[in-house]
């Protein structure tokens, strides 16, 4: 079977995340060959690679956001029904796969159809509807900025694939919405984060969009998920509070379901502690040094720690290129609270190798899904104090009917405060912390090995492509 996993910003030019996520599914099954689509906002290359990658990954499709398709000098001939369709898609009136078929097959390039009439009359529209009293020049702008990718995108000749799997809702998702239509194979969708929820708060702080245009960016990207939701045969997220968050955003529930991520377990759960001598708090986070990761939070709390003469190290493990302003500003902000010698950013290592130094491990996001590191801490039997985003307070504290204990504390995001005083309370308190410990360890054992989640995708894509008639295997 082949299969196309549709990614943004993500796979193979990104690490850590999802991006982890689509590595491990593919090394993992071996019986099925992949194709990858990775949407980027420029054209990237083979040199942009994050990974090496398996052989049975046989194509990357990159697709910027920026492409160009060849220009069309033929005249847009839509029916009164296809026009009805396609006004009602980008009033965000309803989603159709009526409305996905003419994008794909009969608007030519964008000159002609922004040159239009059609495209006139519904920014006209829109902009009465939504009583802008601004530039109509530049609203009309804004009407081109918002749908040229879409446009662009969608004329794309995707490869040929047997199932096509987004990574995410936004432009993956669509494109995976077109990709079923066209080649009439299932599509599955798995969220970790909800993405139009995402975007709706980087809209909302955003201010290189003027504010009478955010509630209009926000809908374009909730009515892109609606799509995907709507055409997508099984909709998918790691923990039950995003199973939730589909349902209110649009998801039917006899399509959703909860596939929790997975770690090596016993590569993990093999690592022996190295027992320091206790006059030190040695403290881990892996992350990547990026601003939604909140690295100066963490920074800000070991200020605090300093101040209340708490003794503790702490190593900051993951990339510094990813973002590299915001590397240099976490760097600066460590110089300026003259802890250099005791707070440590070491880059992308090996973490089997860091892991058995430390008493705790952070993670202070303000954005997440469900965080492979946190699993991977658990595994090695290290507590966690981690900010309350995502499914972090369920993999603390468990699910329903889980039987194990705490495996550390949640906090508020942006609260170095509470993270100090919790950093403190691990330094006095190092029995306790380790039965948090083995409280993580066991629900990553019980719940969270790789093999669960790859069984019930490999159950998943055999099913589905039996279902339409293409499990070629």
């Amino acid at each position: 079977m082949k299969i196309g996993i549709v990614v943004e910003g993500s796979y193979p030019y990104v690490s850590g995340g999802v991006a982890s996520w689509v590595h491990m599914i593919a090394n993992r099954m071996p019986q099925f060959e992949f194709q990858i689509i990775a949407i980027t906002p420029s054209q990237l290359t083979e040199k942009d690679y994050r990974y090496e990658l398996p052989s049975n990954i046989t194509g990357i499709t990159n697709l910027p956001l920026n492409m160009k398709q060849p220009n069309s000098k033929q005249k847009i001939q839509l029916t009164p029904f296809e026009e009805e369709a396609l006004t009602d898609w980008m009033m965000f009136r309803k989603v159709t796969p009526e409305a996905l078929h003419v994008f794909t097959t009969k608007l030519g390039g964008t000159n002609s159809f922004f040159s239009s009439r059609l495209f006139w009359n519904m920014v006209q529209e829109s902009y009465q509807q939504e009583s802008q009293t601004g530039s109509f020049i530049d609203y009309f702008w804004m009407w081109r900025g918002m749908y040229t990718p879409i446009l662009e995108l969608l004329q794309f000749d995707f490869p040929e694939v047997d199932l096509v799997h987004s990574a995410s809702t936004g432009y993956a998702g669509l494109i995976s919405a077109a990709i079923k239509q066209q080649q009439n194979i299932p599509f599955l969708l798995t969220e970790h984060g909800i993405y139009s929820r995402e975007r709706e708060e980087e809209i909302l702080q955003a201010s290189w969009i003027p504010d009478y245009y955010k509630k209009r960016w926000i809908s374009f990207f909730h009515h892109l998920s609606k799509q995907a939701y709507e055409e997508a045969d099984d909709v998918i997220t790691l923990f039950d509070k995003n199973s939730d968050l589909q349902n209110e955003l649009g998801a039917a529930s006899e399509k959703r379901s909860v596939i929790p991520n997975g770690i090596h377990y016993e590569r993990l759960s093999g690592i022996k502690k190295i027992q320091g001598d206790n006059k030190v708090l040695r403290i881990g986070a892996i992350v990547r040094v990026v601003p939604i990761k909140d690295i100066k939070t963490m920074i800000h709390a070991a200020k605090l720690l300093q101040e209340t003469e708490t003794p503790f190290e702490l190593t900051i493990m993951g990339p510094l290129d990813e973002e590299e302003e915001y590397a240099a500003e976490c760097q600066q902000l460590i110089d300026q609270h003259e802890l250099n010698q005791s707070v440590f950013l070491v880059g992308k290592v090996n973490i089997i190798d860091y892991l058995p130094n430390f008493d705790l491990c952070l993670l202070t996001s303000i954005s997440e899904g469900q965080p492979l590191a946190v699993l991977e801490g658990m595994a090695a039997a290290i507590p966690w104090i981690v900010t309350d985003v995502g499914s972090c307070s369920e993999l603390i504290y468990g699910r329903e009917n889980d039987p194990y204990g705490p495996a550390g504390f949640v906090v508020p995001p942006v609260n170095p405060k509470k993270i100090a005083e919790y950093c403190t309370w691990f330094y006095h308190h190092p029995i306790e912390a380790e039965k948090f410990g083995r409280n993580g360890q066991n629900r990553a054992k019980t719940f969270y090995q790789v093999h669960h989640f790859i069984d019930q995708y490999v159950d998943l894509y055999e099913r589905r492509g039996a279902e339409y008639g293409r499990n070629r295997i």
